[in-house]
């Protein structure tokens, strides 16, 4: 889901399985991705994973640092974060996005090596591109409630110029 300049692209770590035999972003039930875009100001309404498309009128895409499916991230080897943060600069470098946001700490974490880095705007731009670094939407990341990540996703709703919308 990219296409050239768009305001934001958001990158995952990988498909779940759900989302790779569904065929769509975030299509698993317990993922919070959608219920928090529209929290957060980015959709003028809550759309479901089988709406993706409609993103990309908003300025906004979503792709994935590793291609493959799996059950967990934790199946991911080394070498997979490595291919995918190369995968990644390519379709950076191709579609110029303003701004990167890596969906959860962990991705952002293996693809640039920065291992202290914390939730928001990043000191560093990837490949060129103004970054940030959002928490994981997966309803496994229990460190977040909807409330939590809707509030760290504001920031760069905000910050690129989305107005702050109620959700239905």
């Amino acid at each position: 889901m990219i296409c050239p300049d768009l305001r934001v692209l958001f990158c995952g770590i990988n498909p779940s399985l759900y989302s790779a035999a569904v065929g769509h972003h975030f299509a698993r039930p317990g993922n919070r991705f959608w219920k928090t875009l529209a929290l957060a100001g980015f959709t003028p309404r809550l759309l479901s994973p089988y709406e993706e498309e409609e993103l990309l009128d908003l300025g906004i895409g979503v792709t994935n640092l590793v291609d493959h499916a799996t059950a967990s991230a934790a199946e991911l080897e080394p070498e997979d974060f490595t291919r995918g943060a190369r995968r990644l600069v390519h379709k950076l470098r191709r579609f110029n996005p303003a701004t990167l946001a890596f969906l959860g700490l962990d991705a952002y974490r293996r693809a640039t090596g920065e291992r202290r880095a914390r939730p928001g705007p990043q000191p560093r731009a990837f490949a060129g591109v103004r970054t940030w670094a959002l928490p994981n939407p997966s309803g496994l990341n229990a460190h977040y409630q909807l409330p939590e990540l809707a509030a760290a996703y504001r920031g760069l709703a905000l910050e690129l110029g989305f107005r702050r919308r109620a959700a239905r």
